[in-house]
């Protein structure tokens, strides 16, 4: 395979030395960075709001690259963006789920409509910033994904949704790195963004209020319904279902001799049910929409571990598959609010076998 490289460059430091890293390997590199959405597309009209893929992180971008030597392009996936995340996003939110934009960011844009501008544009592979290491496995005949070598930072869990074809075609320069590495190697090649904190919130969505950005961006109302028990008893008044959680137990402004939790929610009653922490935990559900990286598929009764969040500890499971064509997940210890539209990503040891979307 060659040697050309697009590098996805988001203006923050990581995809800045994951481009460096991979100059100082000798490969021939230019560098992109998308332009997904408008602040009126978000509902953003203070133009002092900072957002990721906004202009100063455009600029962050160039710069690099015209300092390090190479092309840098800029490209507009915003039509795409838009159906394939945000309103993925929203009729996620409608239907009662919680999903996680960033892995249909993944799934949709970097690693499918980017990687085909980097082979129109005559690159052999797609870079990105993220930690995680790919390696291919000459006994199974398919490429693998590993978490990173350091684990504060790993971010394989969002990488589930990759295919073998992606993952032969995509580089993670900093996969065998620390943060602490990074940065140095930023700072010792005077690079703009530096010292240039991580983005930590939903890009599209300033300051994590979600719920306005659905009422503004979509139309989704606030339409008050019923906080009930299990037993289907009335206990309150909720003011919209998109406003909870799995396991939220802040803002329900519910009276009762014992802290309530959200425990489920129906849109099509328009009702959110509460219980005792111990109703939040569970030791099965079901998984579908599944990716398979290290298997083709999973054998009846795979012993596996599981995550079903980002940052949480790994919990032993084994895997069955069922006639409808999903995922029955058991776990040896009992899972705290397993949260519909969330991931669940499986391992074995460092790799990662697959994982799919919480039914």
């Amino acid at each position: 395979m060659g040697n050309k490289v697009m590098i996805a460059m988001s203006g923050g430091v990581d995809s800045s030395v994951a481009a460096l890293v991979l100059l100082q390997q000798g490969y021939s590199v230019c560098g992109a960075t998308l332009s997904l959405f408008s602040q009126e597309d978000a509902g953003i009209c203070d133009t002092a709001t900072r957002t990721c893929c906004s202009i100063a992180d455009v600029e962050d971008a160039r710069a690099v690259a015209y300092r390090l030597g190479f092309l840098h392009y800029v490209f507009n996936f915003g039509d795409h963006f838009r159906r394939d995340v945000m309103d993925r996003f929203a009729q996620g939110y409608a239907s009662g789920q919680t999903p996680n934009p960033c892995l249909d960011c993944n799934r949709y844009i970097k690693f499918d409509r980017m990687l085909a501008r980097a082979r129109s544009l005559g690159m052999d592979y797609l870079a990105t910033g993220h930690y995680a290491r790919i390696r291919y496995n000459e006994a199974t005949g398919r490429w693998q994904l590993y978490k990173a070598a350091d684990p504060t930072k790993d971010q394989s869990y969002v990488l589930y949704t990759l295919t073998q074809d992606m993952l032969a075609h995509t580089l993670f320069p900093l996969g065998d790195m620390t943060k602490a590495q990074v940065r140095t190697l930023a700072l010792e090649h005077d690079l703009i963004n530096a010292q240039k904190p991580d983005s930590q919130d939903i890009c599209f969505v300033p300051n994590g209020d979600y719920t306005s950005f659905l009422a503004r961006t979509y139309g989704l109302t606030e339409q008050p319904g019923n906080f009930i028990d299990q037993e289907g008893r009335i206990l309150g008044q909720h003011k919209g279902i998109i406003h909870y959680t799995i396991g939220q137990r802040k803002g329900l402004g519910i009276s009762a001799p014992h802290p309530l939790y959200v425990v489920s929610k129906d849109p099509g009653t328009n009702t959110v049910v509460l219980g005792r922490e111990e109703e939040l935990y569970t030791t099965r559900f079901h998984v579908g929409d599944c990716n398979w990286i290290s298997v083709e598929k999973p054998e009846d009764g795979m012993i596996v571990s599981v995550r079903t969040r980002y940052h949480q500890k790994e919990t032993p499971a084994r895997l069955y598959p069922t006639e409808t064509g999903d995922i029955l997940v058991e776990t040896e210890e009992k899972l705290r609010a397993v949260t519909p539209g969330q991931a669940a990503v499986f391992y074995q040891g460092d790799a990662v076998v697959g994982g799919g979307t919480i039914l």
